[in-house]
């Protein structure tokens, strides 16, 4: 008669291991999701701004990327849309919502070094934050989040 046996166990009867979740990978991943929430809705309103009020950025003299404030409105408003939708979409552990997350606070990052002769303290703080995000997300595989959420396999 054929072995049955659950999926918790293996043949020899013995359960199989569990993946090691680390706080700081789980932690991680709350606070990445939390800050791209946080960042993304800023670069949606700093976006908007520039968008309704092309005088609410004043032009800087000799700066190399001094670019149309419209443009950048449009672009740091999508950003931050698309990095609200990641975040909300981090807890299902799909790896599409990492990379998009990856992605996206790489290119926020970016977009917040050519931001800083504007606001220049700001634009340090979300570039710290972005990066943490990007360590948080790339530490956080989809075996933590299967066994932390129920994520299906």
């Amino acid at each position: 008669m054929a072995e049955q046996t659950s999926p918790d166990r293996t043949r020899s009867n013995t359960p199989e291991p569990q993946p090691h979740i680390s706080p700081v990978s789980l932690g991680g991943v709350v606070f990445a999701a939390c800050v791209m929430g946080i960042v993304g809705g800023y670069n949606a309103i700093a976006g908007l701004a520039g968008i309704l009020n092309e005088n609410f950025y004043q032009a800087q003299d000799d700066y190399a990327f001094d670019f149309d404030v419209n443009g950048r409105g449009w672009v740091q408003m999508i950003t931050g849309v698309v990095m609200v939708a990641a975040a909300m979409n981090l807890f299902s552990g799909r790896t599409w919502a990492r990379a998009v997350g990856i992605l996206v606070a790489g290119f926020s990052a970016l977009e917040n070094f050519f931001f800083t002769p504007y606001y220049p303290v700001w634009s340090a703080i979300i570039i710290i934050l972005d990066i943490v995000v990007i360590w948080s997300l790339t530490t956080y595989g989809h075996r933590e989040a299967h066994k932390a959420y129920g994520a299906p396999m």
